[in-house]
């Protein structure tokens, strides 16, 4: 029997599979598709403290080998999920995670503190890093003294598993990471969409109504990959891989690379099956290479 349980700090993880923000909703939507009691856990979409309707449309292109996003963080609002969302989904047997942004480092911090009495909320990604929005997202994210306010904000209201969600969009990821870490962050998450922007070339304008947006999918997969490598080695807490992972071959590169934990995104786009796939997969490895733990091969490059 292999053991594919790996813990983010105090939180212990049934399997390191997690589906990302953004790509899955509030969870409930997939699960006519899937048995979510057996992820790792789910991390619902960008929660603000006041409501955001996004950008204009359209937000969405595809492109070679991924696809572009300027949606902007569209959602109800903190007190509107606590309120009528969190009742739905807090009995789902699988690690629940919020994704919080902010425009100001007291919007992060709000936002989680009305999080906190939550019991079935046992971390929270703080998103730094998304670049889709005008004010705060990526601008926190690339700057070590930006991304050190806003972890340490955070952690002075929330006591649970806190993850920093970062951007490749700078110079070293790996001072950011560490920047983070020194402020209490129990884990780093990586990477957030790269910076991108597509033309059509008939109509000329561009396919995104922002101009530009975040890329993700396969074509990100090797800068993510060697991400979490350089980040892995860089800090002592759990680094979360993510980037361009469609099938469980991805997920084994980023685990070997030094991840203890994937998150699954644009994949769940195409076949909302992708994060059990992506399970089973590991665990057949593990069986056939002779492996009894999944930690076994965390970070053997």
């Amino acid at each position: 029997m292999v053991d594919l349980s790996v813990n983010i700090g105090s939180l212990k993880l049934k399997n390191p599979v997690l589906t990302a923000s953004g790509t899955f909703g509030y969870g409930k939507e997939f699960a006519d598709f899937m048995d979510l009691s057996r992820l790792g856990g789910y991390i619902i979409k960008g929660t603000t403290l006041e409501p955001r309707e996004g950008n204009p449309y359209p937000r969405m292109a595809e492109t070679p080998s991924g696809m572009l996003n300027a949606v902007g963080l569209q959602n109800k609002g903190v007190d509107y999920f606590i309120e009528n969302i969190y009742p739905q989904i807090r009995c789902y047997d699988s690690q629940l995670m919020v994704n919080v942004s902010g425009a100001c480092i007291e919007d992060y911090q709000e936002v989680c503190r009305r999080l906190a009495p939550l019991d079935g909320i046992n971390a929270i990604e703080v998103n730094i890093s998304c670049p889709n929005v005008k004010q705060g997202g990526m601008a926190f994210g690339t700057t070590c003294a930006g991304a050190a306010q806003v972890a340490k904000a955070v952690r002075q209201v929330w006591n649970k598993t806190l993850i920093v969600k970062l951007s490749p969009n700078v110079t070293d990821i790996t001072e950011i990471a560490k920047a983070v870490e020194a402020e209490g962050a129990d884990a780093v998450s990586l990477i957030n969409t790269m910076l991108g922007m597509s033309i059509d070339v008939e109509k000329r304008k561009p396919y995104l109504s922002t101009i530009t947006g975040g890329l993700s999918g396969p074509a990100v997969r090797p800068v993510a990959v060697r991400m979490v490598w350089q980040t892995a080695k860089a800090v002592k807490i759990p680094v979360i891989g993510l980037g361009g992972i469609m099938n469980g071959r991805d997920a084994m590169e980023f685990i070997l690379a030094g991840a203890t934990a994937v998150q699954i995104g644009t994949a769940n786009f195409i076949d909302p099956q992708t994060p059990i796939k992506v399970v089973d997969y590991l665990n057949d490895y593990c069986t056939r290479h002779g492996f009894k733990s999944i930690t076994e091969l965390r970070g053997v490059i």
